[in-house]
C-alpha cells in the first residue's frame, strides 16, 4: 500500500493464530493483572449500571428517584456521550504519560461518582455521579486496553481478548448480584459498595509494571529534546480519525451497540415489569421457592426465594460469558473477525425479536442467551481488529477509538431507548389511562407520583397484580418497541457485511504491494 494510502501505518494482515492452550500458556503476568484490575472495575461498573434504570423508575417512597424514563434517558444519554467520546483523546494520552499514573488518577475520579450518588438521591446528583463515572471510565479503559496490546502477539490475540473478556464478565456478573443484595436493604448501599469495591485497584497498582515503558519515556525523552516532533494530541488523534477504514467502522458498528445497550438500559425494566419472573424458581425449587441463602445470592433472586430479581436474569449474559467466552473465541479464531462479527449481530438481532414476541420467562432466558452467543462472538473481536491494525506507538488511541461506534449507538439508544418504551411499552402509562377508564378523575391520576401508578391501580380496582399486568400487557403492543430496536441492528448488520468485503479488498491490496 501506498505510503500516501488513507490507510497507511495500518497493518490490515489477518495473522494466524496460535491454538487454544498454546494462546494461554504465552499469556505472561502483566495480562493477568491487568483482567484483575478490569474485573474489579466491572464488578463495581455493572452494580450501577444494571440497576440505573429500576432506580430511576422507583418511586421516592421506596428511596429511588422516581423520574420518568424520558428523564432517565437523558441521563443515559450524556452518560453514553460523556463515556465513549472521553476515550478518543485520553487513549492518546495514555500512551504518552503512561497507563499507570492514567488507571490511577480514573480510579480517583470513579469513587467520587459512586460518592455523589450514594450523597446525592436526585435527578441531578445521579446525573453529576454518572458524568464522574464517565469520565473515569474513559479514562480507565485506554490504560488497561493499551497493557493488554503491549503484553500480547498477533499470534495470541484473539484468544487473549476473548479471555480478557470473560475475566471482565466475572466483574459482570458479579456486580449485579451485589446490587440486588444492597439495594434490598437500601439504594445507598449499593454506591458505597461500588466506591469500596473499585478501592481495591490501588492494590493491583503496587505490583503492575507497564510494558513498553522505556519505549515511551526514550519517546517523549527524543520529542524534548527537539529530535522528534510530536503534533498536539487531538490533531494527531483527529488525523487518525479521518482515515475511511476508521470512519467506516464507525459507522457500521453504531447500530450494534444501539441493541447491546438496550439490553442494560431497558430490558430490566421490561423484566421488572411484564415478566413474571417466579416460574423460574417454581421450575428449579418447586411453590415455595428456596429459603438457601447461597442460592439466593448466586441466582439473584429477592431475600423470599421467591423470584429472580431483573439483575439477576440479565446476569445470565455475564455467566455464559465468564464460563465460554474462551470457546467461543478459538472457534472464531479460524474465521475472519468482519465475519465472526456479522454473525454475532445477526444472532443478536434474533434475540431482541424474541423479546419483542414472547413475555414468558423462560424465552427472556432463551433470548438472553442468544444474545450473549452473538456479543461473544462480537466484542471482543472489536478490541483484537482495532488493536491489530494501530500504528505502533498509537495501540491506546486505537483502543480509545473502538468506544466512538459505542458513542454513538449508546448515545443515541440512551435517549431513543427509553422513549420508545415509554411509548410502547410502559406500566406507568398504561395503568394511568386504565384508571381514568375505570373512572378515576384526571386530578387525582395526575397526582399520583411518579412509579405508584400500578400500585394505585391494583387497589382502585381491587384485581390482583397479576391479572391486571396480563390485561395490560395484551391490550397493548408492548413488542413492538423491540422490534424497531431489532431493526435498527439489521441496518448495522447489513453495513458489517459490506464493510467486511471491503476490508478484505484492502488486505489484498496491501499484500499485492
Amino acid at each position: 500500500m501506498s505510503q500516501n494510502s488513507p490507510n497507511a501505518g495500518n497493518d490490515l494482515r489477518e495473522v494466524k493464530q496460535l491454538g487454544m492452550w498454546a494462546s494461554i500458556t504465552s499469556l505472561g503476568y502483566v495480562f493477568w493483572l491487568v483482567g484483575g484490575m478490569e474485573l474489579v472495575e466491572r464488578i463495581a461498573y455493572y452494580g450501577v449500571k444494571a440497576s440505573a434504570g429500576l432506580y430511576a423508575k422507583a418511586p421516592e417512597s421506596a428511596c429511588g428517584l422516581g423520574i420518568s424514563l424520558s428523564d432517565y434517558g437523558i441521563i443515559i444519554s450524556l452518560w453514553a456521550i460523556m463515556q465513549t467520546f472521553v476515550p478518543v483523546f485520553t487513549g492518546g494520552m495514555s500512551d504518552r504519560v503512561g497507563y499507570k499514573e492514567t488507571i490511577f488518577g480514573s480510579t480517583i475520579i470513579k469513587i467520587f461518582g459512586y460518592l455523589v450518588m450514594a450523597f446525592f438521591p436526585s435527578f441531578w446528583g445521579f446525573l453529576a455521579g454518572a458524568l464522574l463515572l464517565a469520565i473515569g471510565t474513559g479514562i480507565f479503559k485506554p490504560g488497561i486496553q493499551g497493557t493488554l496490546v503491549l503484553s500480547t502477539n498477533r499470534n495470541n490475540t484473539s484468544m487473549a481478548w476473548g479471555i480478557f473478556y470473560q475475566v471482565v464478565n466475572i466483574g459482570g456478573f458479579l456486580g449485579p448480584l451485589v446490587a440486588v443484595h444492597m439495594r434490598q436493604l437500601s439504594w445507598d448501599n449499593v454506591f458505597f459498595a461500588c466506591a469500596a469495591i473499585i478501592s481495591l485497584n490501588f492494590l493491583f497498582l503496587l505490583t503492575y509494571t507497564e510494558p513498553g515503558k522505556a519505549e515511551r519515556l526514550e519517546r517523549n525523552k527524543q520529542i524534548k529534546s527537539g529530535e522528534v516532533k510530536q503534533e498536539a494530541l487531538w490533531r494527531d488523534a483527529w488525523r487518525e480519525l479521518k482515515k475511511p477504514i476508521v470512519i467506516y467502522y464507525m459507522l457500521v458498528f453504531a447500530g450494534f451497540w444501539f441493541l447491546y445497550n438496550a439490553i442494560f438500559d431497558v430490558l430490566p425494566i421490561h423484566i421488572s415489569e411484564w415478566v413474571d419472573t417466579s416460574v423460574i424458581v417454581t421450575s428449579l425449587f418447586g411453590s415455595e421457592g428456596t429459603s438457601n441463602g447461597i442460592l439466593q445470592f448466586w441466582l439473584g433472586l429477592n431475600n423470599k426465594g421467591t423470584k429472580v430479581m431483573p439483575e439477576g436474569m440479565l446476569n445470565l449474559n455475564a455467566g455464559m460469558i465468564m464460563t465460554s467466552c474462551f470457546i467461543v473465541a478459538a472457534l472464531t479464531a479460524k474465521y475472519r473477525i468482519t465475519t465472526a462479527m456479522f454473525v454475532g449481530c445477526l444472532l443478536s438481532i434474533l434475540a431482541f425479536v424474541f423479546i419483542g414476541a414472547f413475555h414468558a420467562a423462560w424465552f427472556i432466558v432463551l433470548a438472553i442467551a442468544m444474545f450473549s452467543i452473538g456479543e461473544m462472538m462480537i466484542s471482543p473481536k472489536k478490541n483484537e481488529f482495532m488493536g491489530n491494525i494501530a500504528p505502533e506507538g498509537k495501540k491506546a488511541m486505537y483502543l480509545g477509538f473502538v468506544m466512538l461506534p459505542q458513542g454513538i449507538g449508546w448515545g443515541l439508544e440512551g435517549y431513543f431507548g427509553p422513549k420508545l418504551y415509554e411509548i410502547y411499552a410502559s406500566k406507568e402509562l398504561f395503568s394511568r389511562d386504565l384508571l381514568l377508564e375505570r373512572g378515576m378523575n384526571s386530578t387525582e391520576v395526575s397526582a399520583i407520583p411518579q412509579g405508584e401508578a400500578f400500585t394505585t391501580l391494583v387497589s382502585y380496582t381491587g384485581e390482583s397484580a397479576q391479572d391486571l399486568t396480563q390485561l395490560l400487557y395484551h391490550s397493548h403492543n408492548i413488542g413492538m418497541a423491540w422490534y424497531i430496536i431489532a431493526a435498527i441492528g439489521t441496518i448495522s448488520a447489513v453495513g458489517i457485511f459490506i464493510y467486511g468485503k471491503w476490508l478484505l479488498t484492502l488486505q489484498r491490496a496491501q499484500q499485492a504491494a
